[in-house]
């Protein structure tokens, strides 16, 4: 049996991140959409270390701010192998962006074309086309995107302000779990480059974005699968070739995470067993808060007692939602100073965590498990 260790001891939390792991899941997206370029949508962990591998293994970089692109700079990825695929953007980033080699940017509204005709002259734009698929674990649609005849008008727009009309891309949500959201979304971006055609203008990108699920407590399908609707409805609908991206985030680090946290407070309310953790929704689950839970991390505790009992795991605030799973079966003599480890946490956990209420954010902590599964 583990013994306890004092909270406040262990150095908790923090996020133990499998380098290794990172390398096995971009593997495994090259593997399975060879054609597309891979633009890491670095918002999802911008940790240098991570952005550093990617580099070093030929992926691209998407970003949404000046301040993204200054961290990518920092490790020598050009300025001009980046999207920047916010189709909002702060015009002083417009200009930091385009100054420093930057040349391709997202947009969905005519205030946008004229930013960006003002800060970035001859710039490449890529217009965002809504979607209407369901079904993601984390819906990310609504805010952003246009319809197919907003979408055409807008690229002819960028051809009437002196920009490029470079592409068309969309995100179906993220943690998207079924493969065949990408199909309408792909059919109709081959309507708008069909009728763009006629007009004289001949995209050179389709950017089918991200939303590429991990695996947390229940299977998903395997990137071969998205890959394989994916490329047929490229190779049903789109009339010419063009480059192919994807701007994957959960998928390439989510599962090389795993959350330390100790256990600070154990209590019996209402007929349930609540555990308390130094590590909650406001610090580092922000999307356990987001999804009500919906999105649950397979947990372990460091006694890994035979018996078991149903906990529900909450973070160190006062705030009553600060809570990352209900429900969970852990050792029944789980205590003060335990380690809890919750896995599949390596996306949008320290990327999102604040210091509410006065706790810190999780530290991270690197390693290599080469050959490891």
């Amino acid at each position: 049996m583990t013994m306890s260790v004092p909270a406040g001891e262990l150095g908790t939390p923090y996020l133990r991140f499998d380098l290794d792991g990172l390398d096995r899941a971009y593997r495994a997206m090259r593997d399975a959409l060879p054609e597309a370029r891979v633009h890491y949508a670095m918002k999802c962990n911008p940790a240098r270390p991570i952005l550093a591998r990617l580099r070093e293994l030929g992926a691209s970089f998407e970003i949404a701010s000046a301040a993204e692109l200054g961290e990518l700079r920092a490790i020598g990825v050009p300025a001009a192998e980046v999207l920047f695929s916010n189709p909002v953007k702060v015009p002083a980033h417009v200009r930091q962006a385009w100054t420093a080699g930057v040349y391709r940017f997202a947009v969905d509204s005519d205030a946008e074309l004229d930013k960006i005709a003002s800060a970035a002259p001859g710039a490449a734009v890529y217009v965002r086309l809504a979607t209407t698929a369901g079904g993601s674990a984390v819906p990310s649609e609504g805010k952003f995107g246009v319809g197919p005849g907003a979408a055409a008008r807008l690229l002819r727009g960028a051809r009437a302000r002196g920009l490029r009309a470079y592409g068309i891309t969309f995100h179906v949500g993220s943690q998207m779990t079924d493969p065949g959201a990408w199909a309408d979304a792909i059919e109709r971006c081959a309507a708008v480059m069909t009728g763009l055609r006629r007009t004289g203008i001949r995209l050179a990108m389709l950017d089918v974005g991200g939303g590429f699920p991990a695996r947390y407590d229940s299977d998903v399908p395997d990137l071969r699968t998205y890959a394989k609707h994916i490329r047929t409805a490229i190779d049903r609908h789109v009339p010419y070739p063009v480059e192919l991206v994807v701007e994957p985030g959960r998928a390439l680090v989510a599962q090389a995470g795993v959350m330390v946290a100790t256990v600070i407070g154990v209590a019996r309310r209402g007929g349930a067993r609540w555990a308390h953790l130094d590590v909650g929704a406001f610090n580092g689950f922000m999307e356990a808060l987001e999804t009500r839970t919906a999105l649950r991390y397979p947990v372990c505790d460091s006694r890994d007692s035979p018996r078991r009992d149903s906990f529900h795991l909450t973070g160190p605030t006062c705030d009553s939602q600060d809570t990352v799973r209900y429900s969970v079966p852990l050792s029944a003599d789980l205590a003060v100073g335990d380690r809890v480890y919750l896995q599949v946490a390596g996306a949008y956990t320290t990327a999102y965590a604040s210091r509410f209420n006065g706790f810190d954010p999780p530290g991270l902590r690197f390693v290599c498990s080469a050959g490891a599964p």
